[in-house]
């Protein structure tokens, strides 16, 4: 089985950093990311192929869990005890014994609960929690594997309940994992056929392989455990990720290629020293570039100077550089509607890095609460929307056609809120519709690992690069208002292969 927490495997086996980050020696057949991403653009493309990533380890890094052991009484397990359940199997069984173990539990524990509980809880779980483990690399991986056409398949000895939440983030529809036995929306305490541990995930890769017409010997196997094996000895381009000792052996001995995947750490004290230091950068710059244009007593340009100031201080104090592609078009042309992918607070103050003057937003009303983000978004004159109520909402909208034809530009994120991975999610039309009204272009802004540095969830900023790709503006005058879906879904897809083909040309 491959579902190993870093908490427990990070002493005793360190995972080596990425080429290009301080390593100076790769260990034996070890590849970096982009060697991998090009062996799938150069091999075997098409649906006749596919990609099979293991679950623990492998996409998901695992984390410390709470415990799992709690004392459970005679009768139906509490929530508290089912999502205890559900969260630290995650971490993983390293051996036959441990896993027998899960499986008595789960069983004993899940007994005469209905299914559709357990899914709740594993889906609240994966929002809460789980997301955040998600592998950056093994998210590209996938990416570029749907690219080129393959199958991509998650496979996993857990059960449906922890792996369906995040092959459906992930966009995976072939799901194989342990099945339990329901009757009549209620389980049994029973398994359903055979466990997938060890050999049993094997023969489900090649049952499926079967079923789908899928050439194993031209596909693409990734895991990590020596119970995985026999999975890895299926495929022709078996790849070792973040390998056990067991696995390294075997990868030398058959030459198979080796990724270093990172897992997400918790925050340390550094990061809590320059996430302090950000956030006295963001009120010092703000109170200075206020203060630096208040003799003007024009309201623009004291925001305008704020907006400077307090983005370039809180990207000093926290450590963070902001790398742009494509700056030509945050200049001209102006005004503008500036769309972007949304999935950190941190996006705010990139977006102002970028950006520079001249320009506001449309937030959702929830962010007023933020006793930071607020009151300087409100300086700036940022608009507010109840996403609760739509006709409000839509009647907020409407001075900001106004206020594009005075000659400010204005920021929005067309998902309408945050993600929770790099995922692009729908696009609503609001920012298409203001553009259009406005007489104004659309101007993508891609971003890219600034959910790295700040976590959806987490005020925690950490050390690193945000990439920030501007594309060309979109002529939108020419567009049918009352049937745009095709157009706004174009403009959505460049986000997805702009993140994927990421702009070489970065400064």
């Amino acid at each position: 089985m491959t579902h190993r927490a870093p908490g427990a495997d990070t002493a005793a086996r360190p995972h080596p950093p990425l080429l290009g980050v301080g390593i100076t020696q790769q260990p034996i057949g070890a590849m970096d990311l982009d060697e991998a991403v090009a062996a799938i653009r150069t091999g075997p493309q098409g649906p006749h192929s596919a990609a099979v990533f293991d679950f623990g380890g492998t996409v998901v890094a695992g984390f410390d869990p709470p415990p799992l052991m709690r004392r459970i009484v005679r009768g139906r397990a509490g929530r508290r005890t089912l999502a205890a359940t559900l969260l630290g199997s995650i971490r993983g069984a390293r051996s036959e014994g441990e896993y027998e173990r899960f499986l008595q539990h789960a069983m004993y524990t899940w007994a005469g609960v209905p299914e559709a509980e357990l899914a709740e809880i594993g889906a609240q779980l994966f929002a809460r929690t789980v997301h955040g483990h998600l592998y950056p690399e093994a998210w590209r991986l996938i990416r570029e594997h749907e690219a080129a056409g393959h199958t991509v398949v998650l496979v996993s000895a857990l059960t449906r309940y922890q792996v369906r939440p995040v092959a459906e983030e992930l966009g995976i529809t072939h799901v194989l994992c342990t099945a339990m036995s329901v009757q009549d929306g209620v389980l049994t305490g029973h398994v359903d056929g055979k466990p997938l541990w060890r050999n049993g995930k094997a023969e489900a890769v090649r049952r499926f392989a079967g079923a789908h017409g899928i050439e194993l010997s031209r596909s693409w196997i990734y895991a990590d455990a020596a119970a995985d094996l026999p999975l890895l000895q299926l495929a022709g381009h078996p790849v070792a990720v973040n390998p056990d000792p067991r696995v390294v052996l075997e990868a030398a001995e058959k030459d198979w290629p080796v990724l270093h995947f990172r897992p997400r750490q918790a925050p340390g004290p550094l990061d809590y020293a320059r996430t302090l230091a950000g956030f006295g950068g963001l009120l010092g710059g703000a109170l200075f570039g206020v203060a630096a244009k208040a003799h003007t007593k024009q309201r623009r340009q004291m925001a305008d100077s704020m907006l400077v100031h307090a983005a370039d201080s809180t990207l000093r104090g926290s450590g963070v550089r902001v790398r742009v592609t494509g700056a030509e078009y945050t200049r001209a042309p102006r005004p503008a509607v500036f769309v972007f992918n949304h999935q950190s607070q941190f996006d705010i103050v990139v977006l102002a890095e970028v950006l520079g003057t001249g320009f506001t937003g449309i937030a959702k009303k929830e962010i007023t609460k933020n006793p930071v983000f607020g009151p300087l978004m409100r300086f700036v004159e940022v608009t507010f929307i109840d996403r609760a109520d739509k006709a409000a909402a839509k009647a907020a909208l409407a001075p900001v056609v106004e206020t594009l034809r005075g000659g400010l530009s204005v920021v929005i994120a067309p998902e309408g809120t945050r993600s929770l991975t790099p995922r692009i999610g729908p696009f609503k039309k609001g920012a298409f519709h203001i553009a259009m009204q406005a007489g104004v272009p659309i101007i993508p802004v891609v971003i890219r690992n600034a959910g790295e540095i700040a976590w959806r969830n987490s005020a925690i900023v950490r050390k690193g690069v945000v990439d920030v790709a501007v594309l060309p503006p979109i002529d939108v005058s020419g567009w049918d208002p009352a049937d745009m879906d095709a157009e706004v879904e174009g403009v959505r897809q460049l986000f997805v292969d702009t993140l994927l083909h990421w702009p070489k040309d970065e400064t």
